[in-house]
């Protein structure tokens, strides 16, 4: 591997190359678990290394990158790239604020250090659990266990020396019930930016049986009705709609190539509800999309994206926001080193509000309650947006009533966050890996209990 000294020497080589100049270093541990129809699929183990390096010139961004993490390696690669002198052939020096600035969130145990034969005990009690819950119409039950830890180094031309440690797991279970015909699928996963400590906060037996509940039980349910209606949003539904709906389309690319044109042009004006307050935070301890430095070296900020419904922020890599003459949010995120920074989401939530969540409910005459949110698809374009309901209930006289299946909700994002009119005093997170640009990267996302008075429901009941 490379040491400190050959680090210096070369960024000092490409830093004339052009207006910003990076070596990215990452090294990764990982061990991943799959579990399905009561037997081990897989073990598989592994590291994986290497550097990308990034030049910025005016507009234009040369990047590459190498598994060889040596000064030749890395300097094969800059030779690639561009040309590393000034007019007068000189090679500048970079003036080093700090030698190296390290910082890590808290990981009480490193889960590389943990046996594997503690690992697959977890996997197969959640096997087991979900399966103990209804042995005759559980027909498949898949537990998948990760872990990663990944070591990232970053220098650049601004005279950045930094290091962190990142540390994931990520533990899911997913069924499949059948019954006269009908098949029913339930979801449950828990991780975090997190040690195997993890699992003394969740409790993997719980974890497999909700998502078994949730499949057989909606081998029972009813066909959702369709229609306009008054929708209430779990906190227990994660944050999916407020990463997809609004989320997206406040990272500085998409607003900049105008893929993003509803909220271009609109920082100080209202484009939510007077109740609702954005923020996107990479500082919340144990968080998926949380980190102490973004993959550019900036530190991990909380920015407000939407302050009572005012547009204030979009969320910005140094690229970015080079082009605007503005600091980089802290938003600059790349899934390996292969690959080059973009603008990138990290924890995204909506604050609580004041409304108890019971209360929300019982406001409701007739509606659709969304206790857990399935996946789907948003158009950065105009908004508009298409969400599967996982778990669903209809709501009547404010009571919940009947669990129903097959419910889908469909809208536009800006209309919908414009519409919210009561929000809860809670809060519930969801985890995932978000993919743009063929990058996929770990993020957080979380949202109180919401009420929105009307939106259409797709379902298979037409008469209700």
């Amino acid at each position: 591997m490379i040491n400190d000294k050959e680090l210096k020497e070369l960024i000092n080589g490409i830093s004339a190359a052009g207006d910003f100049s990076e070596i990215y270093i990452e090294n990764t541990v990982s061990t991943k678990i799959k579990c399905e129809d009561d037997k081990i699929e897989n073990i598989v183990s592994g590291t994986d290394n290497g550097a990308g390096i990034r030049v910025i010139k005016g507009e234009e961004t040369f990047f590459g990158s190498t598994n060889d993490v040596s000064f030749k390696g890395l300097n094969a690669i800059i030779g690639q790239l561009t040309d590393n002198k000034t007019a007068d052939g000189k090679i500048p020096l970079v003036h080093f604020k700090d030698d190296i600035k390290a910082e890590n969130f808290y990981f009480e145990i490193l889960a590389d250090k943990v046996p594997v034969e503690e690992k697959l005990k977890l996997v197969k009690l959640a096997n087991d659990s979900a399966r103990a819950v209804d042995k005759n119409r559980i027909r498949q039950v898949t537990v998948g266990y990760s872990d990663t830890i990944k070591d990232i180094e970053i220098i650049n031309s601004y005279g950045l020396h930094i290091k962190e440690r990142r540390s994931y797991i990520v533990f899911i279970v997913n069924v499949i019930a059948l019954d006269k015909g009908i098949m029913q699928t339930g979801y449950e996963p828990i991780g975090g930016l997190s040690g195997f400590e993890l699992f003394s906060n969740y409790d993997v037996e719980k974890t497999a049986e909700t998502a078994a509940l949730r499949a057989v039980r909606m081998l029972d349910a009813k066909k959702a009705p369709t229609g306009e209606m008054m929708v209430v949003l779990s906190s227990e539904a994660g944050g999916t709609m407020i990463h997809e709906a609004i989320g997206h389309s406040l990272e500085a690319d998409l607003i900049q190539k105008e893929i993003s044109p509803a909220y271009k042009g609109r920082l100080g004006e209202a484009v939510a509800s007077e109740l609702v307050t954005v923020l996107d935070d990479a500082t919340l301890q144990g968080k998926m999309g949380s980190f102490k430095y973004d993959d550019e070296g900036k530190p991990g900020e909380k920015t407000v994206l939407v302050e009572k419904g005012i547009l204030k922020n979009y969320m910005h890599s140094y690229f970015t926001a080079k082009k605007e003459n503005k600091p980089s949010t802290g938003n600059g995120r790349r899934e390996s080193y292969k690959h080059a920074p973009i603008p990138r989401m990290s924890n995204t939530l909506i604050l609580p509000g004041n409304d108890h969540p019971g209360q929300i409910i019982q406001s409701v005459k007739k509606g659709l309650y969304v206790k857990k949110m399935g996946g789907g698809q948003v158009d950065t374009a105009n908004g508009n947006f298409v969400f599967d309901v996982a778990e669903g209930y209809e709501i009547v006289d404010g009571r919940l009533g009947d669990i129903v299946r097959g419910a889908t909700f469909m809208g536009n994002g800006p209309q919908v966050l414009k519409s919210i009119d009561m929000v809860g005093n809670d809060l519930g997170f969801g985890i995932g890996t978000c993919g743009k640009d063929g990058q996929g990267v770990p993020v957080g996302d979380a949202q109180p209990t919401l009420r929105i008075p009307r939106i259409t429901v797709g379902g298979t009941d037409s008469n209700k």
